[in-house]
């Protein structure tokens, strides 16, 4: 079968734990017509303890829950059982180090009008590094983000991925490794499917909420340059500010944190294992596997 299952794959779904492979979803779905729903993506780790720990599982939940919120799907669900049921799942499939996702979609609905029941799915399976380990050559997209006047776009909705699909395989058909699309101003956005800071002269910068989806590994990534005290800033800033940069990378869930290699063949004035992009890196993966981390790693 397909890498993320197999005939063994258990997932939840609806309250029960069924075979991935016997699951039954309806064809004349809303959610299959429409792209109406709205996924998480959230990481499993196994701990220096040896203990297998979810990272950041309430605030990926939080974001599940309003992201439905946002877009009308009704969410009749608690989220500290959906937590267990994310455990129960990695335990049911051996599962110690894991990507989860968890789904919500919505019944038959032919109409444009908002739905009035939904369907949960949670699956795992093992996956690395989304955009692997090696530095990143990025061009800009002809694409953009979408207009925030036109979609709720801090909601992590599925129909919103077509756009991240578009960009991606663009960047790949011109033989670069990845996207990054402006905002609707000129201004950079982000990833298809990551958020991005760079640093300039000790002091790492990024978009601010508003045309960007706002990700829980963004948020941990500013949380960590305040442990450390790293001064961050939030601003608008365009592609030309961008190739200025010392050191640029990418941070979510499934690319967890790469370095940039160069935008548009254009390569940066700091070697990525000498920026604070690096020691923000260990510092991300100190963290969720809660190792300590030192802070004299920085790199004067």
């Amino acid at each position: 079968m397909y890498s993320y299952y197999n005939e063994n794959t258990i997932i939840y779904f609806d309250g029960a734990y069924v075979k991935a492979s016997e699951a039954k979803i309806d064809l004349y779905g809303q959610s299959l017509h429409y792209g109406y729903a709205v996924f998480e993506g959230i990481r499993a780790y196994k701990t220096a303890s040896g203990e297998v720990k979810i990272f950041k599982a309430k605030e990926h939940f939080d974001r599940f829950k309003r992201s439905c919120e946002l877009i009308h799907i009704p969410y009749n669900f608690d989220n500290e059982e959906l937590v267990k049921a994310c455990y129960k799942v990695l335990e049911m499939n051996n599962l110690e180090e894991a990507y989860i996702r968890p789904l919500a979609f919505c019944p038959p609905n032919m109409t444009l009008k908002a739905a009035s029941s939904t369907h949960v799915m949670i699956c795992a399976w093992e996956w690395g590094a989304y955009l692997g380990e090696k530095l990143l050559r990025v061009m800009t997209s002809s694409y953009q983000r979408p207009n925030p006047k036109a979609f709720k776009i801090e909601s992590k909705s599925a129909g919103l991925y077509v756009n991240s699909i578009l960009a991606s395989q663009e960047a790949k058909e011109k033989g670069f490794d990845e996207a990054l699309l402006l905002d609707i101003n000129g201004n950079v956005g982000e990833g298809p499917g990551a958020n991005i800071f760079f640093e300039k002269d000790g002091k790492i910068f990024t978009p601010p909420p508003g045309n960007i989806l706002p990700g829980i590994t963004r948020a941990t990534v500013i949380e960590i340059c305040k442990e450390l005290g790293i001064p961050l800033e939030e601003k608008l800033f365009t592609i030309e500010e961008l190739k200025k940069a010392d050191a640029v990378f990418y941070c979510g869930t499934a690319a967890e944190i790469v370095g940039w290699d160069s935008l548009d063949d254009h390569t940066f004035g700091k070697p990525f294992g000498e920026s604070l992009g690096k020691v923000i890196q260990q510092a991300y993966k100190a963290k969720v596997l809660e190792k300590e981390f030192k802070r004299e790693a920085i790199p004067a």
